[in-house]
């Protein structure tokens, strides 16, 4: 008796580790109607039903073999669905009455956040929902910015068709440019996209007209439901069976996305993956394996995965490009800060506490999440660049105080659609950087940039047509100060939140700087970017002046050659 009871003791102890092994994933849906979970409403069988969306149904598609064909996209062993989506709402509405709030506070690293809206944006008879293209763009691109920040995977989906209209038996687009603004969205941000609007519109018109508006869609006759009992005729919203048919479609999507990866590896390139499957399991182990001082480029493609490591590329160890499979979710990160002691109890310093130290030149990054995870203990930086010619395309930037580290005097650095976040002096230095595009996400309050530009130097810092967002308070963030006398920084052509304060600059308590330092301004926008209460040694630039700033005159042309970021093998 007592051997059978300790064979049925393991048994259980075996399941409750297989158990807690498992990894689980939610997956949020945000959106409008034709997403929500009608299920959720108090009896909704007799007052609703059959008015499905296709979120409702969604979990119930997440079986085994569906699992099995998501994981390589999911990441995960399950999932559980949170369908958050809202009839009427547009991403306007969505956003301003907190219920995207409610789900960025819930959010957690891995998730995934599935977003369609369209619907009610388009309606311009419907002032208190309609939202235009340049809005819609935004809102989206908030959602994407902050669902980022919480270490969880945006995927933008284009709102699903609806049932007319139907020329020559084929139905057609009734969502005017909103599709193709999501596209664009995607394209600009670098997100994964599932075109259900297409899909949908073929799917349907495979169908046909009659069996998808009597089969699909809430077209109703009298006396069949009792929530509906003079019938219906809705060619918007959809029955159980239209429901289960979208979001299979989604799925399909989703699936399509899984066997897609960022960008191809080409022979003779080093593979990072962490489980095992690749060249190498690290990072440096991969770097260490590059021939110094190669002419040629050397590829190293990083799969999805987080990798703990405090990584060098040494100046030997030239025209190295990291790709990694997914900015969200190829994550090189470590944890040193400034006050934190070394093995003989010394603090290791600002500089010390760089995650990844770039001393090699010609190394280029696309697709990445930098970042120092140590959280908001002072200085703490993401990367440190020393090299020269280094440039970055679609990477992320994590980190509080001194994120980002220009550090080299000589080094020239490119940023194209990049997202850096921070606090204090979050991007500080001697470089020479251009921000191209990018996204400066503020936090707390603080300061922007810290440039110590040398005297000679011509150009500093300079931000073009860059957005600075984050979730500090108002007026509760400069756009610089310098860091050493003769600093530059210019921003043209951006959009400044309203974090930004009215004095815009600040003199590092330092009169003397206000006479050396060069911080100037050019055709920005925004809530922060008024004008009448700069501080008075601050610049505004000329249009012969601004002219000059382009991304050729300050870094030179390797930083335009269109085979920069294109799969480039020789400088």
């Amino acid at each position: 008796m007592k051997k059978y009871l300790l064979i049925i003791i393991w048994i259980v102890l075996i399941a409750m580790c297989l158990s807690s092994s498992e990894k689980i994933v939610t997956v949020w849906l945000i959106g409008d109607s034709t997403m929500a979970d009608y299920s959720k409403y108090d009896n909704y069988q007799n007052e609703r039903y059959p008015i499905t969306g296709w979120g409702q149904v969604f979990q119930s598609l997440m079986t085994g073999t569906q699992m099995k064909e998501l994981k390589d996209l999911i990441g995960a062993d399950s999932i559980i669905v949170d369908d958050r989506a809202v009839g009427g709402r547009s991403t306007r509405t969505f956003f301003q009455e907190g219920k995207w709030r409610q789900v960025y506070e819930s959010l957690k690293p891995g998730d995934f956040v599935l977003m369609q809206f369209g619907h009610n944006d388009q309606s311009e008879s419907k002032i208190d929902r309609y939202v235009n293209i340049e809005g819609y763009k935004e809102y989206l691109k908030l959602f994407i910015l902050q669902t980022r920040q919480k270490g969880a995977i945006p995927v933008l989906i284009t709102p699903v068709a609806r049932n007319y209209p139907w020329v020559d038996g084929v139905l057609t687009n009734t969502h005017g440019d909103y599709p193709g603004a999501i596209k664009e969205v995607a394209s600009e941000t670098h997100t994964l996209l599932v075109d259900l609007n297409e899909r949908s519109m073929k799917f349907f018109t495979e169908k046909g007209r009659d069996f998808v508006t009597s089969n699909y869609f809430m077209n109703l006759p009298p006396g069949k439901f009792q929530a509906y009992p003079e019938g219906k005729t809705d060619n918007t919203h959809f029955q159980p069976e239209g429901a289960t048919e979208v979001a299979r479609l989604v799925c399909s999507g989703l699936r399509e996305l899984a066997g897609q990866p960022v960008k191809p590896v080409t022979a003779g390139d080093f593979i990072v993956a962490d489980d095992g499957t690749g060249d190498f399991m690290t990072v440096q182990e991969a770097i260490n394996a590059v021939p110094d001082f190669r002419n040629k480029r050397t590829t190293i493609f990083i799969k999805n995965g987080t990798y703990r490591e405090k990584l060098i590329l040494p100046s030997s160890k030239t025209n190295v490009t990291f790709i990694g499979e997914n900015v969200d979710r190829t994550i090189l990160t470590f944890d040193d800060f400034a006050a934190k002691t070394n093995r003989f109890g010394e603090p290791v310093g600002t500089t010390g506490s760089a995650s990844f130290y770039i001393f090699a030149e010609g190394f280029i990054a696309e697709n990445i999440t930098f970042e120092n995870s140590s959280g908001p203990v002072g200085q703490a930086v993401a990367v440190r660049i020393d090299g020269d010619r280094v440039a970055f395309k679609n990477c992320r930037f994590i980190g509080f105080q001194d994120t980002l580290y220009p550090h080299g005097e000589k080094s020239r650095q490119y940023y194209l659609n990049c997202y850096i976040e921070g606090s204090v002096d979050y991007i500080f230095g001697w470089s020479t950087v251009v921000f191209d595009r990018c996204t400066l996400f503020c936090k707390d309050h603080g300061y922007i940039a810290a440039p110590s530009t040398l005297e000679e130097t011509e150009f500093g810092f300079v931000f073009l047509n860059c957005t600075i967002t984050g979730s500090a308070p108002e007026a509760s963030f400069y756009l610089g100060r310098p860091w050493r006398p003769y600093g530059k920084s210019v921003f043209i052509g951006c959009k400044l939140g309203k974090m930004i304060k009215p004095e815009g600059w600040n003199n590092w308590r330092d009169p003397e700087k206000e006479k050396t330092a060069f911080f100037a301004e050019y055709g920005n926008s925004g809530d922060g970017a008024t004008l009448e209460q700069r501080v008075p040694w601050a610049h505004l630039l000329t249009p012969a002046m601004a002219e000059r700033y382009t991304v050729n005159t300050i870094l030179g042309d390797w930083a335009t050659d269109p085979g920069l970021f294109t799969n480039a093998k020789e400088n």
